[in-house]
């Protein structure tokens, strides 16, 4: 006899740029470089596996591209330890023990407390510092502090009392970023703001420096850390060459102007002069023009991401992260899907958004599938699988944006998943099936409607400000986007365009979205605790809003066989209007800036978990031996030079240790103390 669970508004579950989420993708990539010997995860370790990726194509480069790309990713990694400082103001002290410990203790290395201490290293490596670098929460060491004491003494290392007590107080700067609470900026370990600061004082401090600031706007704040003078008054630490993160920053610059002398065109040059020009002065009028000309250098088969960009960190979503992507157009996928973009105004104008909400002209719009040669920053080791940039709102609406998937990122995670959890949580043959014949290009599509036409739509009423929506803002963003592909995917326009041949693949897309936003990503989840992260909160929102009404009209069941739940779409029609439904009222919160509308979708439907189903979730996955995230460890570009240091060619080697690439970046790319 089957039985029927009933989830309600608090307690529906849920649930992207896309997010690095290894249950996202999970059959078999139809592009695969054929290697028996290549091991894609070579190891796993508390709720992680790191993943190797490959940079198919790189060797039919012609020479100066093979720089290009070489200069370009160690540009990168020169930044590296910038977002560890970001991220907390003792990471990089901490992490520097860490180093050392891990490359010169010649004491025991075996036992229950080195495991634990390596345990801890490798998760801190993962997070680029101390706090989960998904929940937020601050790892809790498995060793006592007299035991790192006997480590830092047999290295010659020491920790100030205050890095000690980070470690080892659960209490002190307990979350990374904070989404509850009367006081966002103090909760919230974040470096954006110095510790003392309030988030009154920092919403003061912007909300003057945004007077008349007129229809385009600079990203104010993006690129510094706020302080307080000896007087009490706070003032920014602009991040800059002769500014804070200085020595990273001069490091950064050197690379990048090298590699201006081997662009591919002018435009691409200009853009990276503009960039160098940025890092030097911290201006963020040359940001904007930078973002500009980099928009419209479309030519080129090398492209990257580069300086502080997304705001997720950011409790109150201005302080950029540093992170940055290197990457190579994959031509014949790039093809295939520019027809999206050249058929965007088509959907924007047939959205079931209100008219006002609509862009009158969708400009410039970039879309390619490319293939990742390196990451750093916030995109390493946990990387995205898709993004759409520049961010500013009147940039995008003037000059149109860029996206990208990152094909072999998303390869990568498909041969290191295998399709276990489909397997397991699907409800019956068909559905499976499904997923095995047109999850692929279903992931495939849903990213590109996410990054070039979710991302890409939809505009603010007049007068409207750009942050009114404050900490809602992000996953309302990504529920956008998300919505936006999710009503698309089973539109038959895309079978016009000969995008697709079957509707299945639209069906396909709600399974696995239903699938992972009620049930899966709960992985991800400590028993007892809510969700916090935005892009979480976007998917546990979309997917318990729908399921909610599509309870209620039939159009899904949720029958539980053998003490198991499943997901049942029985009509994908209606499926499709409710989630037309949500798009129109989405986009009409971010037009409208309406911070209490947005605040009850998300609150009301995606934060809290349900406990009976969260548990359910955990110990049928645990016997998969899936962990819910995944991390790449990076190719090696190794450039061959002659006698004279001229650089004769890059190759590209593929290490399979995590910890050995962390001990390397350590020694090469350790330029903040």
């Amino acid at each position: 006899m089957k039985k029927y669970l009933l989830l309600f508004p608090l307690s529906i579950l849920l649930a992207c740029q896309p997010t690095p989420e290894q249950d996202v993708v999970e059959t078999p990539a139809e592009e695969t470089i054929q290697a028996d010997d290549f091991v894609w995860s070579p190891e796993s370790f508390a709720d992680k596996s790191i993943i190797r990726y490959q940079v198919p194509g790189f060797d039919k480069l012609s020479l100066d591209q093979k720089k290009l790309v070489y200069y370009l990713t160690q540009a990168g990694l020169s930044g590296r330890d910038i977002i560890y400082d970001q991220n907390y103001r003792h990471n990089l002290e901490i992490r520097g023990v860490i180093d050392a410990i891990m490359a010169k203790y010649d004491g025991v290395r075996e036992g229950e407390d080195w495991d634990a201490f390596t345990l801890y290293a490798k998760e801190v490596w993962f997070a680029s510092g101390i706090h989960h670098h998904y929940s937020n929460d601050k790892f809790v060491p498995g060793f006592s502090q007299e035991y790192l004491e006997s480590l830092m003494a047999g290295v010659g290392a020491s920790l100030s009392p205050e890095a000690v007590q980070a470690i080892f107080d659960p209490a002190m700067d307990a979350k990374k970023v904070a989404q509850e609470g009367d006081d966002l900026v103090m909760a919230s370990a974040v470096n954006f703001y110095a510790p003392d600061i309030t988030q009154a004082e920092v919403e003061a401090f912007y909300d003057k420096m945004k007077e008349g600031a007129g229809d385009e706007p600079i990203s104010f704040g993006l690129n510094s850390r706020v302080a307080r003078n000896e007087n009490g008054e706070l003032y920014e630490q602009v991040y800059k060459a002769d500014g804070l993160y200085g020595a990273a920053i001069q490091e950064i610059i050197g690379w990048l102007e090298k590699a201006v002398t081997v662009a591919e065109n002018e435009p691409q040059a200009k853009a990276l002069g503009l960039l160098i020009d940025y890092y030097k002065t911290g201006d963020l009028e040359t940001w904007d023009a930078y973002n500009i000309a980099w928009v419209e250098a479309t030519e080129g088969d090398i492209d990257y991401i580069n300086s502080f960009i997304e705001v997720y960190l950011d409790p109150m979503g201005l302080k950029g992260s540093y992170e940055t992507i290197v990457e190579i157009d994959d031509f014949d996928a790039s093809a295939r899907m520019a027809v999206v973009a050249e058929n965007a105004q088509w959907f924007e104008d047939n959205s079931p958004v209100q008219p006002e909400h609509r862009k009158p002209t969708v400009t410039g719009i970039s879309y390619k599938v490319v293939t990742v040669a390196g990451e750093a920053g916030d995109a390493s080791p946990s990387t995205p699988i898709g993004v759409n940039l520049p961010n500013a709102n009147w940039i995008r609406a003037k000059h149109g944006s860029k996206s990208v998937s990152l094909g072999n990122i998303s390869n990568g995670y498909a041969q290191a998943n295998g399709p276990g959890l489909t397997e397991e949580f699907s409800h019956d043959e068909d559905e499976k099936a499904r997923a095995a014949e047109h999850g692929q290009l279903a992931g495939k599509m849903m990213t590109a409607l996410h990054e070039v036409l979710g991302h890409a739509s939809g505009r603010l009423e007049d007068g409207v400000a750009p942050d009114a929506l404050k900490n809602y803002a992000s996953p309302l963003e990504e529920a956008r986007a998300d919505l936006f592909a999710l009503y698309y995917i089973t539109d038959s326009k895309l079978l016009d365009l000969g995008l697709l041949t079957t509707d299945e693949v639209g069906k396909a897309a709600y399974d696995n979205y239903l699938r992972n936003g009620l049930m899966l990503q709960l992985r991800r989840i400590i028993p007892g605790e809510n969700i916090q992260q935005a892009h979480m909160r976007n998917r546990q929102m979309v997917a318990s809003w729908v399921t909610e009404r599509a309870l209620a009209n039939g159009a899904v069941e949720m029958p539980v066989i053998d003490g198991k739940t499943y997901i049942e779409i029985k009509d994908y029609d209606a499926l499709r209007t409710l989630f037309g439904e949500l798009l129109k009222e989405v986009q009409r919160v971010k037009s409208q800036g309406d911070y209490e509308g947005g605040k009850a979708l998300i609150e009301g439907y995606g934060v809290q978990v349900n406990r009976a189903i969260h548990d359910e979730v955990l110990a049928r996955s645990e016997k998969l031996n899936i962990p819910p995230y995944g991390g790449f460890i990076n190719p090696r570009l190794v450039a061959e030079t002659d006698d004279d240091g001229n650089i004769t060619d890059v190759r590209v080697e593929y290490p399979d240790d995590f910890t050995k690439q962390m001990l390397e970046y350590a020694e090469n790319f350790s330029f903040l103390k």
